[in-house]
Parts: structure tokens; C-alpha cells; sequence
């Protein structure tokens, strides 16, 4: 018992884990509804942008977690508007638009890194440091959970509608462009919680790896959320256990045993299963 106590008698440990929990928690339950409308590639953009708004605010000593919300509401609300009227031929495909702001925001933020530094002074943003999350941010990351929860539950059912058939939905008035602008946002929130615990670059694992490993085991929507928070939080608390036993990055070693879950599961569904 001395050794799983060890790491949490320490107040850092503690304070990283808590954080940890919380975004895991926000990335799980929202990362759902990215696999079942197939916005993986719209949770990866969204990691990336916020790198503009990070460099800007670490440049003149604005809060990183406003500026990196900015950054990512600015690409939610681009993204919505170059998409809109797509199905109609009135705009461009969604997948198209999140490339073009994906592309076009990092390089934005890789164009400001030549003023304001150099990747050395920025790599705590790149890679994360969930042991050194500050009250500020632990407390956007309970605000942003608690607003994503009280979305997921509000909207639950125009949310799974729009997500198995969006033709239906603006059919019945529901509005799916309005709920897909809603799900940028979501996602916007937890990508900034998830860059002060794994960074920008890793942020969209905690994201998608987790529901994408809960997706091979259940297809109800409770049990499919449930199931992505359990991997998330096993993740988390099994890439604190390897980063401070074995003095590895945290953030890396969350995802790493996130991706080895994943792996260890589609093991044992097609052979297994």
C-alpha cells in the first residue's frame, strides 16, 4: 500500500490529479458525440488553434487559458460560418472548412512564435504540465466542466437526434447547424482544459481516444459515456502513477496509456470478441 499511496501525499500530485479528473471528464463525455458525428478531425483542429492565442497571451502576460479560449472560439465560429449551406452547395464541406482554419490558425500561431520567442520559452504550452496547473486554471477547467455537463444534459436529445440524422433534425426545425456551432463551442472549452493538463498537440487524445475505445464495447449513449469517462480517469491516474515512478513527461504518459487501453482493447474484440 505504501507505494499506490506515495505519489498522493505530495500536494502537487494531488493538485494534477484533480485537474486531471476534471478535464478527463469534460473530454470523455464530449468526445462521445465527436466520434458519433465523425468530428475527430474537428477535435484535432481545435487543439492546434489554440496556439495563436496562446502565443499572444504569453507575449503580453494575458491569462493563457483566455486567450487560448479565444483563439478556439474565433476557429468554432469561422468554421460555422465557411460550413454554413454546405449540403446545399452554399458553402464549403465541413471537413474542407476545418482544414482551412486548422492550417491557417497554426500557422498564425508559428508566424507569432518569431516575435514573441522561441519554442524552447513555449514548450510548456506545446506539451502541457498538469503539476503545475495554476488555482486560475483549475477553476476554468470546473466552469468548463460543469458548463459541458449541463450542456449534454439540456440538449441531450437534440444533440444524439442531430448526431444519427441531421437531415431529420432541420427537418423538425431542431436546427443542426445551430447545434453543430454548439458542439465547436463544447469542444472549444474542453480543448483548453485539456491543453494545461497534455498541451496543445495532445489535447484532442484525451478527446477521442477514450470514447473511441468505450464505442467498441457499448452503443447506448449512457453506458458508451460512462465507459469513456471510466478509460479517461484509468488513464489519467495510471500516466500519474508511470510519470512519477519512472520520471516520465505526465502529459505523454496519460496519453500513452490511453492509446495502449485502445490498443489492448480492439486486441481483444477481434480476437477475443
Amino acid at each position: 500500500m505504501a507505494w499506490i499511496l506515495e505519489p498522493w501525499s505530495m500536494g502537487f500530485m494531488r493538485d494534477g490529479l484533480f485537474a486531471g479528473l476534471i478535464t478527463g471528464l469534460s473530454c470523455a463525455l464530449l468526445g462521445v458525440y465527436v466520434i458519433f458525428r465523425r468530428m475527430a478531425f474537428a477535435g484535432e483542429a481545435m487543439s492546434h488553434t489554440t496556439l495563436p492565442g496562446l502565443v499572444l497571451a504569453q507575449m503580453y502576460g494575458w491569462s493563457l487559458t483566455l486567450g487560448a479560449l479565444a483563439s478556439n472560439l474565433a476557429t468554432a465560429i469561422g468554421i460555422s460560418i465557411l460550413s454554413a449551406g454546405g449540403s446545399r452547395r452554399r458553402g464549403v464541406r465541413e471537413d474542407a472548412a476545418i482544414g482551412v482554419a486548422f492550417t491557417g490558425m497554426f500557422a498564425l500561431g508559428v508566424i507569432l512564435t518569431s516575435f514573441g520567442g522561441s519554442w524552447r520559452d513555449l514548450s510548456h504550452l506545446l506539451f502541457g504540465n498538469i503539476l503545475a496547473v495554476a488555482p486560475g486554471d483549475f477553476w476554468f477547467m470546473v466552469i468548463a466542466a460543469f458548463a459541458i455537463v449541463v450542456a449534454l444534459v439540456l440538449l441531450h436529445k437534440e444533440f444524439e437526434l442531430s448526431s444519427y440524422d441531421s437531415n431529420y433534425a432541420d427537418l423538425i426545425g431542431i436546427g443542426a447547424s445551430r447545434l453543430r456551432l454548439a458542439i465547436l463551442v463544447l469542444i472549444s472549452l474542453a480543448v483548453v482544459s485539456g491543453v494545461q493538463v497534455v498541451g496543445v498537440i495532445l489535447t484532442s487524445a484525451l478527446l477521442i481516444t477514450p470514447a473511441a475505445t468505450a464505442a467498441m464495447f457499448a452503443r447506448r449513449l449512457i453506458p458508451l459515456m460512462a465507459l469513456s469517462v471510466f478509460v479517461s480517469w484509468t488513464s489519467i491516474v495510471c500516466g500519474l502513477y508511470a510519470s512519477y515512478f519512472w520520471s516520465l513527461p505526465p502529459g505523454a504518459s496519460i496519453v500513452f496509456v490511453a492509446t495502449l487501453i485502445f490498443v489492448g482493447s480492439w486486441i481483444w474484440r477481434k480476437f477475443a470478441g
